[in-house]
C-alpha cells in the first residue's frame, strides 16, 4: 500500500505542486548563480591558466581577440566574435554546438510573445486557476437541432463563426500548426546553412584526413598493401598514395601500456629517493601552492624550447637547490605458488631493470610482422577519389570493401582496429542491454528517492525534523522543491561518466563516433528517465488519485486526458529545474566549479614531476555530457508551449539558452579543450530529436483537446501525418550531405569564399590555409606531423625518459637509459 500511495502523490512528492515556491527557487538560484558570476569576473583575469587555458596553450585560439580586463567588458567583446571566428578557432563542432542554442531562442521568443499575447489571455478567460474549464464553456461542433436549422436557414456559417470565436479550443489547432511549422522551418533553415558552410568549408581542404578511405570487410586474399592498392586503382576512381593495413598490434600496445606503468612507478621511486619538493605558486592557475612539475632536459638553444623548459622545470635557475637526503625506497615483489611469498627489493633498481627489458622487448615487437586484420586505412591523391570511393558500393559481395570516411589519424582508436567484427557487434548489444537494464534501474530510484523526500514520511522516522520541517516555509520549500531538481541535476551530471565509459569500450574506431555514442546514451537516459518515466508516474498517480483502474483501459480518451494532465501537473517540477539550470548551474559552469573543488584532492594523489604536468592541463570539454540536457529542455519548452502556464516554461526557456550561448561560447573559444571532433556530424541527431519534441507536441496537444472535444482533435492528424512526411524527407535529402561532400563542392582553398574569411580572421595568407583548415575543423589534429600519415603510434612513438628533477642523480647512479 505505501508503494501505490506513493505513486499517487508522486507529482507532490518531486515539488510539482507547490507553486509559492517556484520564487523561492527562483530566488536561490538567482542567488547562486549572480555569486559565483561575480566569482568568474573577479577571478577570470587573475587565473588565466584556467580561465584562459585554451587561448594560453592552443595555437587554434591564437586568432581569436585578447578579452577586456575590466569587470564586464568580456561580454560585448565575447558576443562580437563571429561565426567565422568561432569555426577558424573551434570548427565545425563548436559552430554546429552553438547554432542549437541560436534555433532555440529564435523559437522561443517567437513562441514566448504568443503565448504571453494570446494563449495566457485565452487560459486566464476560460480557465480556472486550477487549469480546469469555466462553467460557460460550451461543447463544441454542437451537432444538434440548432445547427440543422441554421443549415436549413442558410446561416450555418454565422453560427460556426461565432461558435469558434467563443470557443478557446480553436486555439490549441491554430497553434499547434503554427508552432509545428516555425520548429520545422527553423529547422530546415538552420540545416540548410550548416550544410552550406560545412560543404564549402570541408571542400576547401585536402589534409590527409579528406583524401583518406576507412576501408572495412577486406577479404583474406586481399589483406596487403599491394592488393589493396590494385584493387582500389583497378576501380579506375583515382590514384592511390598510400596504405596502412591495420594488423593485430595487441601484444605492442599493451606492451607499451605496461612500459608506461614501470615509468611512473619509477619515477614515484626516484622523488621519493630524491626528496625534491621545491613549491613555487602559479599566480595565473588556482591559488593553492604547487610543486613545480619538472621534466625532461631541453636544448637550450631554442627560445620555445627555453619557455617549455621553464614552464616544466620552474622559473629560475635551481641548481642551487639540494634534494633531502632520503634512503632508497623499497617495494614488495611477490613470488612462489599462489604469490604467498614476498621480499623487498630495492625499488630503483627493480623498476630501472624491469624498464630496460620492456624496451627491448618493444624494439623487437616493432620489427615484428603481425596478422592483418580486414581494416585499412587507404589515402588517395585527392579528395574527389575518396568522396567518389566513400559513396559508391565497391564491391558486389555481401560486407566485403566497405568505405567509409576516415577519421584523422590522431583520432583512431587503434587498440579497436584489430578488434574482429564479431567482437565489436557482440559489445554493442551487451551494452545497449546493460544501457536498457540502468534504464529500468534509474526509474526504479526515482520513485524511492521521492518518497524519502516527503515530509510525512520524514516525521515517521525523525518525528522533530519533520516537525521543523512543516513549520519552517523555506526549509520545507527547499526539501519539496529545490532538493528534488538538484538531486535531479546531480543525477545527470554524474551518469554520463558511466555512459561515456560504456561507449568506450564498445569498440568504435574513432573518438568522434565514441562523442556521438556518448550523446545517444545519454539524451536516452535524460528523455527517458525525466520525461517519459515522469509523465508516466504522473498519470498513474492520477489514476489512482480518481481511483478509475478499469476506465484507462476501456477508455481512449481517458487516456489522453490523463497524459496532458500529467504534464500539466508536472509543469512547476520542470520549471523549476530550468531555472535552476539557467540561472544558477550556467554560473557554477563558467565559474568550472568542478575543476576548482577537485584540484585540491587532485594535487595531494599528485607526486611524480608527470603528475604535476598532466594536473595543470585544460579541462576537457565533452559535448555528449551538455548537449542531451540542452535537447531535454528545448523539448520540453517544444511540449508545453501551449498548455496552460506555458509562458512561465518558454521564459524561463528563453532565459536559459540565451546564458547558455554566451557560457559555452567562452568555453569552447578560450577556456576548455575539445579534442575529439566529428565535422558537425552531430547536428542531424540534434535535428531528429527536435522533431521528436514536435511530435511529442502534437500527441500533447490531442490529449489536451480530444476529452473536450473529441471530434475537433482528428484536425491534428493531419498535421501528425505532415511530421512524419517530413521526418522521412529530411532523412533522404538532408541527412546525406551531412555525412558526405558533394563533388560539387571540392575545389581548392583559394576558390573558397569561406576559406577567404578564415584566412581573413586568422591573418593567414594561401599557403597555410589548409593546414589551419585541418587544424580547426574539428579534426583532434593535435600536430601538423599527426596530419602526415595514417600508422599506429606504439609503432613510432619514442620510448619517454624518466622526468625526475636530478637527471645527473640517475647518470651518477649508473642507471641511466642510454640515448
Amino acid at each position: 500500500m505505501d508503494d501505490i500511495h506513493a505513486f499517487e502523490d508522486y507529482p507532490h512528492l518531486i515539488g510539482a505542486e507547490n507553486e509559492k515556491d517556484t520564487l523561492v527557487q527562483l530566488v536561490l538560484s538567482i542567488a547562486i548563480g549572480l555569486g559565483a558570476f561575480l566569482a568568474f569576473c573577479l577571478l577570470r583575469t587573475r587565473w588565466t591558466g584556467l580561465y584562459a587555458a585554451r587561448k594560453k596553450h592552443k595555437n587554434e585560439a591564437s586568432p581569436l581577440p585578447e578579452l577586456p580586463d575590466s569587470f564586464f567588458g568580456w561580454i560585448p567583446a565575447l558576443w562580437r566574435i563571429t561565426e567565422q571566428q568561432v569555426l577558424a578557432s573551434a570548427g565545425l563542432d563548436a559552430f554546429v554546438f552553438l547554432r542549437t542554442f541560436k534555433l532555440a531562442t529564435k523559437f522561443l521568443t517567437v513562441t514566448a510573445f504568443f503565448a504571453l499575447v494570446v494563449i495566457k489571455p485565452v487560459h486566464d478567460q476560460f480557465l480556472k486557476p486550477n487549469g480546469r474549464e469555466r462553467e460557460e464553456t460550451f461543447e463544441l461542433w454542437r451537432l444538434n437541432t440548432e445547427l440543422s436549422d441554421a443549415y436549413k436557414n442558410g446561416t450555418l456559417a454565422t453560427v460556426l463563426k461565432n461558435d469558434i470565436r467563443n470557443n478557446y479550443l480553436w486555439m490549441y489547432i491554430a497553434f499547434a500548426y503554427l508552432f509545428t511549422g516555425l520548429a520545422l522551418y527553423l529547422v530546415v533553415a538552420e540545416t540548410r546553412r550548416i550544410i552550406e558552410i560545412r560543404q564549402e568549408y570541408l571542400g576547401s581542404q585536402a589534409t590527409i584526413t579528406d583524401r583518406t578511405i576507412r576501408l572495412s570487410g577486406i577479404p583474406k586474399e586481399f589483406r596487403s598493401e599491394a592488393r589493396i592498392k590494385e584493387f582500389v586503382e583497378d576501380l579506375e576512381i583515382g590514384k592511390v598514395e598510400s596504405v596502412t593495413l591495420c594488423r593485430n598490434w595487441k601484444e605492442l600496445d599493451n606492451a607499451m601500456i605496461e612500459r608506461m606503468t614501470i615509468l611512473r612507478k619509477l619515477e614515484e621511486a626516484w622523488t621519493v629517493h630524491l626528496g625534491y619538493r621545491r613549491v613555487e605558486r602559479n599566480l595565473e592557475s588556482l591559488p593553492i601552492a604547487q610543486p613545480s612539475p619538472p621534466g625532461p632536459t631541453f636544448d637550450r638553444g631554442n627560445g620555445d624550447d627555453e619557455e617549455s623548459s621553464r614552464l616544466i622545470a620552474g622559473n629560475g635557475d635551481s641548481s642551487h637547490i639540494q634534494p633531502y637526503s632520503r634512503a632508497r625506497p623499497k617495494t614488495k615483489i611477490r613470488y612462489g605458488r599462489f604469490k604467498l611469498q614476498s621480499v623487498l627489493v630495492d625499488a630503483i633498481d627493480y623498476y630501472e631493470e624491469k624498464l630496460h627489458k620492456i624496451d627491448a622487448r618493444i624494439k623487437d615487437l616493432r620489427g615484428k610482422e603481425f596478422e592483418p586484420t580486414p581494416l585499412a586505412f587507404v589515402t588517395m591523391d585527392s579528395v574527389a577519389a575518396c568522396q567518389m570511393a566513400v559513396q559508391a558500393l565497391l564491391d558486389p559481395s555481401p560486407l566485403e570493401f566497405l568505405a567509409k570516411p576516415s577519421p584523422a589519424p590522431a583520432d583512431v582508436v587503434w587498440p579497436n582496429t584489430y578488434l574482429p567484427r564479431t567482437s565489436r557487434v557482440t559489445r554493442a548489444w551487451i551494452i545497449t542491454a546493460i544501457v536498457g537494464l540502468l534504464t529500468i534501474f534509474w526509474s526504479f530510484i526515482l520513485v524511492p528517492l521521492a518518497t524519502a523526500l516527503n515530509l510525512d514520511n520524514i516525521e515517521e522516522v525523525w518525528p522533530t525534523l519533520g516537525h521543523a520541517l512543516k513549520s519552517n516555509t523555506i526549509a520545507r520549500s527547499f526539501v519539496q522543491t529545490q532538493l528534488p531538481t538538484l538531486l535531479v541535476s546531480l543525477l545527470v551530471v554524474l551518469v554520463p561518466y558511466l555512459y561515456d565509459w560504456l561507449a568506450n569500450l564498445q569498440g568504435m574506431t574513432s573518438q568522434g563516433d565514441v562523442e556521438l555514442s556518448v550523446i545517444s546514451k545519454n539524451f536516452f537516459f535524460t528523455f527517458f528517465n525525466f520525461f517519459i518515466v515522469f509523465t508516466i508516474l504522473g498519470t498513474l498517480s492520477n489514476f489512482l488519485r480518481d481511483g478509475n483502474f478499469d476506465k484507462p483501459l476501456k477508455d481512449v480518451n481517458n487516456i489522453a486526458e490523463n497524459l496532458a494532465t500529467s504534464l500539466a501537473t508536472l509543469l512547476n517540477f520542470y520549471l523549476n529545474y530550468i531555472i535552476l539550470q539557467g540561472f544558477g548551474l550556467f554560473p557554477l559552469r563558467l565559474l568550472e566549479f568542478g575543476s576548482v573543488a577537485l584540484y585540491p584532492i587532485s594535487l595531494i594523489g599528485a607526486k611524480t614531476p608527470r603528475d604535476y604536468a598532466e594536473l595543470v592541463q585544460p579541462p576537457i570539454f565533452s559535448y555528449g555530457f551538455y548537449l542531451p540536457q540542452t535537447l531535454l529542455i528545448f523539448i520540453i519548452c517544444i511540449v508545453y508551449s501551449v498548455l496552460p502556464g506555458s509562458w512561465q516554461i518558454l521564459l524561463a526557456g528563453l532565459v536559459y539558452f540565451a546564458i547558455g550561448y554566451m557560457v559555452y561560447k567562452y568555453q569552447l573559444l578560450y577556456a576548455m579543450d575539445h579534442r575529439q571532433h566529428s565535422s558537425g556530424k552531430s547536428w542531424t541527431m540534434i535535428c531528429d530529436r527536435i522533431i521528436l519534441g514536435v511530435i511529442l507536441f502534437q500527441l500533447t496537444t490531442t490529449g489536451e483537446i480530444a476529452p473536450k472535444a473529441p471530434k475537433l482533435s482528428p484536425l491534428l492528424l493531419p498535421l501528425l501525418a505532415g511530421t512524419l512526411y517530413f521526418t522521412y524527407v529530411y532523412g533522404k535529402t538532408y541527412k546525406p550531405l551531412m555525412s558526405f561532400i558533394a563533388l560539387r563542392s571540392i575545389r581548392g582553398a583559394e576558390h573558397s569564399d569561406l576559406a577567404h574569411g578564415l584566412r581573413e580572421h586568422a591573418g593567414i595568407d594561401g599557403r597555410n590555409v589548409r593546414s589551419i583548415a585541418g587544424t580547426s575543423g574539428g579534426r583532434s589534429v593535435e600536430s601538423q606531423e599527426a596530419e602526415q600519415r595514417f600508422v599506429n603510434p606504439s609503432l613510432i612513438a619514442p620510448l619517454e625518459d624518466v622526468w625526475i628533477v636530478n637527471k645527473s642523480a640517475r647518470t651518477e647512479d649508473g642507471r641511466g637509459l642510454v640515448a
